[in-house]
């Protein structure tokens, strides 16, 4: 099984005689443009060939300039050719696009890169009005193509892994590649391509391979937002379109997740993979699967560590804390009652310490779960419980918050409860004045003890004795 996931595939042999008239790839690559299904692939990471051999890197497939000046000259258009020949001349288009050029420098090739991109609209044009199934011929040109023009390694900024770092990656300036007028092209003939239904999946898969997703996915860690959003549109098509990869375009994405959360806790591409996953979850039937419960414990919690959401509840952090609730509020939306009993103390406390935050943003963003209903609810039936813990929190900032909107909002909470049950409302509050009425008791104790030491200390200084002086204790009231 690993051998037919990463093994290097042989480029299929065959050619669609209803088609080419018994003629192969080789013989039908006629542009006077370099070959390069003779070159070596591209090896990952890992040293594994990616999908068929023909696939190659940038500096396998440029040729000098003067070699592109006398040999890289357009082609016939579509319509000029009869419909017998519009094939071969596709596979030549195919075969002339293999090219690459150095898109760093513009003043470079500027006719010949001309040449390519309309030849990449062409062939768009083409496959998005065909009407007749493509043949193999056609599926593997198009698909060394793609892999030629897109497969390639990504030039990032170096990298240090950091538990916690002083600034905001999010916050850097993104960076452009120069060859994504050129990229954009080459992907919408992939979406255009993949999405066709003149494209037989049976036959496709042998190209869209395990090894072509595999090295897709690499793609995501692209610096450039604009080539990780294409991808995420190809992906998901790909995910739709062939149904035997599901499985394994799920396990891969895990891993890419795996391998931030543990080892880089950095990658350009977890959010628009995030994204996709999102959606595959919408599809997710109940009861859920095994596989997709480890998901959430393995992935979705621990991907809060290396996206800011710390280990702990990020208290120096207000914007963090505000994400969190909101994120928080998600998950109590899909929460059915008995999941809600087993968390609902250790949650209603955290409530509650979010409710005195100083930061009003804070304190307003968890004050506005009462406007949910499904919330609410839960809270309604679980009042006895609930309310008892978050109703000190109430009280302190309608006695004493800074900001009037958090006031207010707690008035409305309280409000809430004491409607709904007015006998555990009172019970509450006399218990909360009980509790006040005790810290005042226990501060004047403290005071009293305080003031007994300071008279102590001053007698002995009085009289000469020595004064064995302590570290200063610190006097904290207590949070009511």
């Amino acid at each position: 099984m690993m051998k037919q996931i990463f093994g290097r595939r042989k480029a299929s042999k065959t050619a669609d005689k209803e088609f080419t008239g018994g003629r192969t790839f080789s013989q039908l690559s006629g542009s006077g443009v370099a070959d390069l299904s003779g070159q070596p692939p591209i090896l990952s990471s890992t040293g594994h060939a990616y999908g068929s051999g023909n696939r190659t890197g940038f500096q396998d497939s440029r040729i000098n300039d003067n070699l592109f000046s006398s040999n890289f000259r357009p082609l016939p258009s579509f319509k000029d050719v009869p419909n017998t020949e519009k094939q071969n001349l596709l596979i030549k288009k195919l075969d002339v696009c293999c090219t690459l050029f150095d898109f760093t420098d513009a003043s470079k090739n500027m006719k010949e890169k001309e040449i390519k991109t309309l030849m990449l609209l062409e062939i768009d044009e083409y496959v998005r009005t065909a009407n007749v199934k493509f043949p193999e011929i056609v599926v593997e040109a198009i698909t060394k193509m793609i892999s030629v023009n897109l497969f390639r390694t990504l030039i990032s900024p170096p990298r240090e892994k950091k538990a916690l770092q002083a600034f905001d990656l999010e916050e850097d300036e993104p960076l452009m590649d120069p060859a994504w007028p050129h990229l954009y092209h080459v992907y919408e003939l992939l979406l255009t391509f993949v999405q066709s239904p003149q494209n037989d999946a049976k036959l496709a898969k042998r190209y869209i391979d395990y090894s072509f997703i595999l090295r897709l996915l690499d793609l995501f860690d692209s610096e450039d937002a604009r080539e990780r959003d294409r991808l995420k549109m190809v992906l998901h098509r790909i995910y739709g379109k062939f149904m035997v990869y599901r499985p394994f375009i799920r396990k891969a994405i895990n891993n890419i997740f795996y391998q931030f959360i543990y080892e880089t806790e950095k990658h350009n591409g977890i959010a628009e993979l995030l994204e996709i996953f999102g959606s595959i979850i919408n599809g997710f039937a109940l009861p859920l699967k095994e596989e997709h419960k480890l998901f959430l414990v393995r992935t979705l919690i621990p991907l809060h560590k290396p996206r800011g959401l710390i280990k702990y509840w990020p208290i120096t952090n207000s914007t963090k804390e505000v994400l969190f609730l909101g994120e928080l509020e998600e998950v109590l939306d899909a929460t059915q009652p008995g999941e809600f009993q087993k968390c609902m103390v250790p949650l209603s406390h955290q409530i509650a310490r979010c409710s005195n935050s100083p930061h009003f943003q804070v304190a307003e963003r968890v004050l506005f779960f009462w406007n949910n209903t499904h919330f609410e609810n839960l809270v309604k039936q679980n009042s006895k419980v609930i309310l008892p813990i978050v109703f000190p929190a109430l009280e302190k900032n309608i006695n004493g918050h800074w900001n009037q909107v958090v006031r207010s909002l707690s008035l409305n909470v309280r409000k809430l409860f004491s409607d709904r049950d007015p006998q555990m409302f009172n019970e509450c509050l006399r218990g909360y004045e009980e509790d006040k009425d005790r810290e005042k008791e226990f501060r004047l104790k403290q005071e009293l003890a305080w003031k007994r030491l300071d008279e102590i200390a001053s007698a002995k200084v009085t009289s000469g004795e020595a004064v064995l002086v302590s570290p200063t204790l610190h006097r904290q009231p207590s949070v009511l």
